[in-house]
């Protein structure tokens, strides 16, 4: 992603291009949810097109819909199909991982707002600006080289009005020379990372470090009377505070986990049941440490740059098998940080052993092949990849205005 810096005049056309959407999702979700309560068949996109775009620009209550790009508009009404595919697929058990729900209409006073554009709608200029069509040229912070021609750009306004432009590229993977260490991997909460060889990983723990500050904001934000203007400021200064301490972790986390992606030709690392553990009294230092999003870096990482990488079950009893022995000692409370094997007499350190218990059963599930990720398969490094794009992005085709990779003018 790329931070975006538009003008007066080109927020204003962003506001509208973001409100627009937003009424066309809300409006075909509603002829939707309406056509399936009265037993109607489901609504095309096509029947949707039609009447919530193209005929409610001229009517008088919808004309507004004529300021923006009708680029914006057609992928609103894609990103509600795909919603509605994600939905449809999670029900009938075609989508693996955690249920997803039915789409929901969104609100102005969403904190986060978002347009997407395929080649027809913006294009790269020459002085560095991205031209988006109906609002201008944009001026944008290049902190890298894009690796190719984009085929897609999101426009992204956060909580704390900061702009992003975020690239969907094609591009091969770039495969990192082979090395012979095997990692496997505990995460925790007093050190964030043991790693099997020894290492330990502390844990920057940002948002207990930003607590104090976080307190006195919110505490100035709470006597603001609500709908003033002093209290849109102070939420204005909260939201920013939040951002920094999650814009520490994470690039804290992406330089933790390429370190570790370059040391390691194989990393294996615990399935652990984050949205559990975050309903619990630990909640807070949980979701400070972020291990699903450290996971999901070095699961894409390993898939980019050709490493091989796979996820141990939970169920696995890592701290409860001497890795020497292979002798199953029982379970042991969370204060036992320390432990001596009743077999061969091994004296432990609890993170290190369950390190290197996750390593040996990770170097099993791959040699069975039962490892759940692609990029742990004799395929690893050989299929295209999507990036830099973390997130299920969409692309488009490229039949529309031509762009060009790099950073345009540098």
């Amino acid at each position: 992603m790329y931070r975006a810096c538009p003008d007066a005049s080109q927020r204003r056309a962003l506001t509208r291009a973001f409100g627009c959407a937003r009424v066309v999702w809300n409006d075909c979700l509603r002829d939707r949810k309406e056509a399936h309560a009265a037993g109607l068949p489901y609504v095309k996109s096509a029947e949707l097109s039609r009447l919530r775009i193209t005929q409610a620009k001229r009517t008088e209550e919808r004309a507004w819909l004529a300021d923006v790009s009708a680029v914006v508009l057609q992928q609103s009404l894609r990103d509600l199909d795909t919603a509605y595919k994600n939905f449809f697929d999670s029900v009938k058990g075609k989508r693996q991982g955690r249920k997803v729900g039915p789409p929901r209409c969104k609100s102005k006073k969403d904190t986060r707002q978002s347009i997407r554009l395929n080649t027809n709608a913006f294009c790269l200029q020459g002085d560095g600006t991205v031209y988006v069509a109906k609002v201008g040229n944009l001026k944008v912070k290049w902190s890298r080289r894009l690796p190719a021609a984009p085929t897609s750009l999101t426009v992204t306004k956060d909580s704390c009005g900061r702009y992003f432009l975020s690239f969907v590229v094609d591009t091969e993977p770039d495969i990192l020379p082979e090395v012979e260490a095997e990692t496997g991997i505990d995460l925790g909460l007093s050190a964030f990372a043991v790693l099997s060889d020894g290492r330990k990983i502390d844990s920057p723990r940002f948002l207990r470090r930003a607590e104090k500050k976080l307190k006195r904001l919110q505490r100035e934000l709470s006597r603001k009377a609500k709908g003033s203007k002093n209290r849109a400021k102070a939420r204005i200064k909260v939201a920013r505070q939040h951002a920094k301490v999650a814009d520490q972790r994470r690039d804290w986390h992406h330089k933790a986990s390429t370190q570790i992606i370059r040391d390691s030709q194989a990393v294996y690392v615990e399935d652990l049941a984050v949205s559990g553990l975050g309903r619990t009294r630990l909640a807070k230092s949980v979701h400070d440490a972020g291990w699903s999003a450290f996971v999901g870096m070095l699961e894409y990482k390993a898939a980019l740059h050709g490493r091989t990488f796979a996820k141990v079950d939970r169920a696995f009893p890592s701290s409860q098998v001497c890795s020497a022995c292979g002798f199953r000692d029982g379970p042991k409370p969370l204060h036992v940080r320390e432990w001596t094997c009743s077999a061969c007499g091994t004296v432990h350190d609890r993170d290190h052993n369950a390190a290197r218990n996750v390593l040996f059963e990770g170097r099993r599930i791959v040699a069975a092949g039962q490892a759940e990720t692609q990029n742990a398969s004799w395929s690893a490094g050989k299929t295209r990849t999507k990036v830099p794009a973390q997130r299920g992005e969409t692309g488009s085709s490229r039949n529309g205005q031509p762009t060009q990779a790099g950073i345009p003018g540098l």
